[in-house]
């Protein structure tokens, strides 16, 4: 499965995603994917599963969405995008949510556009 324009695979990454499952993000992520989250670094695909499992399993029933998708840039091989993210859930049988602020670096490799790069961050205070 390829993607034929960035804006594509930001929308099958924030449906997907919600399926807490990191195999089937696989058709939108790059081997060499690196996320930058509040937890830490990770980079190419085995630490980025570590990461998004460990998530997983500790936000029970968690929906995460982005909102506010403004496109910084977009060119025949890279597009880049910011965006507001949120998530609910429960942790520790207690409700919770949370939220901030995102970038995310897509490039079109043969198969179609995928993302390379994802950086996190709380909204300034």
């Amino acid at each position: 499965m390829g993607f034929a324009s960035p804006q594509e695979a930001m929308a099958f990454y924030g449906e997907v995603i919600n399926q807490h499952r990191f195999d089937a993000l696989l058709p939108v992520l790059a081997e060499d994917v690196s996320f930058w989250f509040s937890s830490g670094s990770h980079s190419g695909l085995a630490a980025s599963r570590q990461a998004f499992e460990k998530t997983w399993a500790r936000i029970v029933d968690e929906r995460y969405w982005l909102e506010d998708l403004y496109w910084l840039a977009i060119g025949d091989d890279s597009a880049a995008c910011s965006y507001h993210f949120h998530w609910t859930g429960r942790m520790n049988n207690v409700p919770a949510a949370g939220g901030g602020r995102g970038t995310t670096v897509l490039r079109r490799d043969p198969a179609g556009w995928v993302i390379v790069h994802e950086h996190l961050s709380a909204e300034p205070t």
